[in-house]
């Protein structure tokens, strides 16, 4: 099958490329929005990440030049318009499970050099500076964890997080009995925010998660609590954010998304001018630590996103089933 790859970067067609074993793919470095969607006609499928924009327009004029597959290399799809896709007749599928570890040990990472500041540190000691006023954190052993979202990325920050002997709390619809196994114990979320010193989110992005951290959850919070988003950007209002930050309510924060980061992540800025105002007022915190959309990034993960994702497409053009199709919410 002809596949037409956006927003793809070197490491994409290296790991894409050595897992082929019979698709004609196509590489293109822009997001694929109503804007490029021509760089997309003629084919069969389109492989696209987590900032291409699949809506709609998108899906109609590909779907009338003979589009049938639309692969997400991300477990996310909240960029995909699924009711569009059903009505015109193109699958949809996802990476569920690439790698939890990657994803959990980069939370622990930001939770770790916040902190401890390490990234401050390391500065220092370049700079012959070997001073440890402003670097004190307090131990993870025994503070308590709140977990929002126990899928198989929450579950390994709960066993990360119990291994650094933190007591571990956890909100989710849906519980995890694995999580219980290991001694998490489920509490409402009124509950997790009062008590939580730490609170990390690992949920999905869909309507009831849009901005579920906003001003009136960080007022529920504990006073100077560390919150972390690793999950996706918008699960977080940047500007409540800012506001309990500067009020203290918030007393660090750790990000690896941000609901605005289509223009920003995963390119070279560092010659221009941020545009985005909020951003740039986030980067004015010494509080705030922020990664640019890295904590899938590892070569394991890499390898098992391009062999899944190439694998669903074959089983959609065999006819298969494909147990990682995602098909819209019936009522």
């Amino acid at each position: 099958m002809r596949i037409a790859f956006f927003s793809t970067k070197n490491y994409d067609r290296r790991f894409f490329n050595e897992s082929n074993t019979g698709h004609e793919l196509f590489f293109h470095e822009p997001r694929l929005t109503a804007d490029t969607v021509a760089l997309a006609k003629g084919f069969e499928a389109v492989c696209v990440f987590v900032n291409d924009v699949i809506d709609r327009q998108v899906i109609s004029e590909l779907s009338a030049d003979g589009l049938k597959i639309v692969a997400l290399r991300c477990a996310g799809f909240n960029n995909v318009d699924l009711n569009a896709a059903n009505e015109f007749g193109v699958k949809v599928v996802r990476v569920p499970a690439y790698s939890p570890y990657a994803v959990a040990e980069h939370t622990f990472g930001i939770i770790l050099s916040l902190n401890r500041q390490l990234h401050k540190a390391y500065n220092r000691v370049r700079e012959g500076d070997f001073r440890l006023d402003g670097l004190l954190g307090f131990d993870l052993h025994g503070r308590t964890i709140g977990v929002i979202g126990t899928g198989r990325i929450g579950e390994c920050v709960c066993r990360i997080a119990l291994g650094f002997g933190c007591k571990v709390i956890a909100s989710d619809s849906i519980r995890n009995s694995a999580c219980e196994a290991l001694g998490v114990t489920y509490v409402d979320t009124a509950r997790l925010l009062s008590e939580s010193d730490i609170v990390t989110l690992h949920c999905p992005l869909a309507p009831e998660t849009h901005h579920l951290i906003n001003d009136a959850v960080i007022e529920q919070m504990k006073p100077g609590v560390m919150l972390i988003n690793s999950s996706r950007g918008a699960i977080i209002d940047t500007q409540a954010v800012i506001r309990g930050l500067k009020s203290g309510q918030i007393g660090s924060l750790g990000i690896d998304v941000y609901e605005e980061e289509a223009d920003l992540f995963f390119e070279d800025l560092s010659g221009s001018v941020i545009q985005d105002d909020v951003f740039a007022r986030l980067q004015t915190f010494p509080n705030v630590f922020i990664t640019g959309h890295q904590g899938f990034f590892t070569k394991d993960a890499l390898i098992q996103i391009a062999s899944t994702t190439l694998q669903n497409i074959s089983e959609i053009e065999a006819g298969q089933d494909c147990g990682n199709e995602v098909r819209p919410r019936t009522s």
